[in-house]
């Protein structure tokens, strides 16, 4: 008897597939795609020009910042070095007077280095409202209904990540 049920549980099972196979529903397209935006924007001729732009300007912050760092250095040797001619007074006005400077260029440049950090959350933004056109057409042609960032999902097929096709459509349309 058990024999017998074994038997007709390996015939089920081996009819299982085939039927599944012919089940439109099983072949329907995913609803849900993933997309890795980080990839999207670093892969990308937009997304790389915007990125060297954004780095030039942060190189040249940072040159700007070693360059005042060395300028308020040697200031600040200076003064120290005049401190025994100086009478304390004269000396404490000169200190203040130094550190209100190098209060106010800490702050200038603290604000230059907020700049560019606004500067590349607009860019990025900007450059995922430019491609979302792009992102649309996939989304289309392939019926789904939403589009994740991959970030955000814990465990996926790779077959409903559509960040490589995009990144070839948003080249192709770049070279356009």
């Amino acid at each position: 008897m058990r024999s017998l049920i074994a038997s007709f549980l390996l015939v089920v099972a081996g009819l299982a597939g085939p039927a599944a196979a012919q089940d439109p529903a099983l072949s329907l397209p995913p609803p849900v795609l993933t997309i890795d935006q980080d990839r999207l924007f670093a892969e990308t001729r937009p997304g790389t020009e915007i990125s060297d732009e954004l780095e030039a300007r942060v190189n040249a912050l940072a040159e700007e910042n070693q360059m005042i760092e060395a300028e308020l250095t040697a200031a600040e040797r200076d003064l120290t070095e005049r401190r025994p001619s100086l009478p304390p007074e004269e000396f404490r006005d000169l200190a203040d007077a130094f550190d209100a400077r190098v209060q106010r260029i800490r702050a200038e440049q603290d604000q230059k280095a907020r700049e560019i950090t606004q500067a590349s959350e607009a860019a990025r933004q900007e450059f995922f409202n430019d491609v979302a056109g792009i992102i649309s057409d996939i989304v289309r042609e392939k019926g789904a209904l939403i589009v994740i960032d991959r970030r955000d999902v814990f465990l996926s097929a790779d077959r409903i990540d559509i960040t490589e096709e995009a990144i070839q459509r948003i080249n192709a349309a770049r070279d356009q």
